[in-house]
């Protein structure tokens, strides 16, 4: 799978220096990727967001009884 972002690149060759991947994981990864140009980062996706909630706020003091 080929890195999406510049940060993501950062993080596992972090997780690589912590030993927690190993140096194969790294280069499959960073071969998959190529030269492409990569964002600093990326964002989500509109269909990713969490959906907004109607809440109808009570009014104090007043009004209808």
């Amino acid at each position: 799978m080929p890195f999406k972002s510049k940060a993501q690149r950062r993080k596992f060759a972090q997780l690589l220096v912590e030993g927690k991947i190993s140096n194969q994981t790294f280069e499959e990864w960073n071969r998959e990727t190529g030269a492409k140009k990569l964002p600093e980062r990326v964002g989500r996706t509109p269909s990713e967001k969490k959906p907004k909630r109607n809440v109808r706020r009570l009014r104090s003091g007043g009004g209808e009884n």
